[in-house]
């Protein structure tokens, strides 16, 4: 029989057809209370998850509920799947999320009972991703990913800071990804906060991604402000800008965030609360456009700082941070009768739980995933063939029958 890999079809395009986003989060690890290198301790996810899983490539592999869990440098690190954008988009992500670290917690704690050992998950990074296109029948006119990436590193660190960071924050990234903007700051213990994260960035991302430029001179044309003295770094890890507590005159993260200590480009002096009140101010239709209502209220409760603390106001970074799915968990946020799964979350279900498909008569066994927006699948003729999970959507009835 021929090698089927060299009959396989050409892959699937990489960009998908609606506008998307995902999360991933960064877990280290500790045993009997000292730091431990994942990869170091266990091969893959497989030496301590138990059950069939789907591999990805290298130490990656899905996990039923359609996350991706793999060893970063010295991280556990979960990915969630791709999640088209629409009202209440960011709590199914960030349900999605949580329910994978939780289902990586169940599965260390069976690991510690079998061998007399105490594990913990320490929060430590997020990142929000959200693809990334102009407008239909717009031309270019210079516009880039990279330059929108800059942009952003200028708008959403305030914001973003009362959101999800604490005092021993260091700082917070945009990346430009290929087909997507890739937004890195701390792990957020709070579910609340992390789905007020989530649609506070894409609310602006999107809405920044229409302007007719994205040249550091519409900030000032937009009203944004901006700290005198702000000059970002190249980003840490990949390429990308970084928002880093020393590019500014005084370090944002472990100030008083409402004293009125910032010198701000046409606008004097303001708190960073209040810095971070304008920019939201700005995007606040395109934030309310895609949250739910509970979540929208805690943005304004956030930045007006009024009823609902930002973690900057403690004292120190909370212990939640070291045992995650234990001190913090997703709990009953939201009741699952109002968090619906997404069509692209469902069709990466479909897939992982590995039930076959028909499509003009042809029969499709799922095997794998390519990258975060197609399916691999094996056909009879032991054939691969890779379909764009835009594709799938619409065999999704016939797929999820009995």
């Amino acid at each position: 029989m021929a090698d089927a890999k060299k009959l396989e079809r050409p892959s699937a395009p990489e960009r998908l057809r609606l506008a998307a986003m995902g999360l991933e989060a960064e877990c280290s690890l500790t045993v009997d209370g000292v730091p431990a290198r994942p990869e170091d301790l266990f091969g893959s996810p497989r030496d301590f998850i138990r059950g069939e899983l789907m591999h990805r490539q290298g130490t990656s592999y899905q996990l039923p509920g359609g996350s991706a869990v793999y060893f970063g440098t010295g991280v556990i690190e979960v990915a969630t799947p791709v999640i088209e954008l629409e009202r209440g988009w960011a709590a199914r992500a960030t349900r999605s999320l949580w329910e994978a670290l939780e289902r990586i917690r169940s599965e260390l704690d069976a690991w510690d009972a079998r061998n007399g050992r105490e594990t913990r998950l320490v929060g430590f990074s997020a990142h929000y991703n959200v693809s990334f296109e102009l407008p239909p029948g717009e031309p270019a006119n210079g516009r880039t990913i990279e330059q929108l990436a800059h942009l952003l590193t200028y708008i959403l660190p305030a914001p973003v800071m009362l959101l999800a960071t604490n005092r021993r924050s260091t700082g917070v990234g945009v990346r430009p990804r290929k087909d997507r903007i890739e937004i890195t700051s701390d792990f957020t213990p709070s579910p609340s906060l992390m789905i007020a994260t989530a649609a506070l960035i894409v609310g602006v991302v999107r809405e920044v991604m229409a302007w007719p430029s994205y040249g550091l001179d519409e900030l000032a044309k937009h009203g944004i402000p901006v700290i005198r003295g702000f000059r970002p770094m190249p980003h840490t890890s990949r390429k990308g800008w970084l928002a880093r507590f020393s590019c500014y005159p005084k370090n944002p993260f472990t100030c008083d965030i409402d004293a009125e200590m910032w010198q701000a480009e046409g606008h004097g002096e303001l708190s960073l609360r209040a810095i971070a009140r304008q920019t939201v101010r700005h995007f606040w239709r395109s934030i309310r456009r895609i949250s739910d209502p509970v979540t929208f209220r805690l943005i304004g409760a956030v930045v007006r700082g009024r009823g609902s603390p930002s973690l900057l106001e403690l004292e120190d970074r909370p212990q939640e941070y070291e045992d995650v799915g234990k001190l913090c968990a997703w709990g009953a946020l939201f009741p699952s009768s109002q968090l619906a799964r997404s069509r692209y979350e469902r069709v990466v279900i479909r897939a992982i739980s590995g039930q076959q498909l028909r499509i003009d008569g042809q029969r499709l066994r799922p095997v794998g995933m390519s990258g975060w927006s197609a399916v691999v699948f094996r056909r009879d003729d032991n054939c691969r063939e890779v379909i764009a999970i835009d594709d799938l959507v619409e065999h999704l009835d016939a797929w999820e029958q009995p």
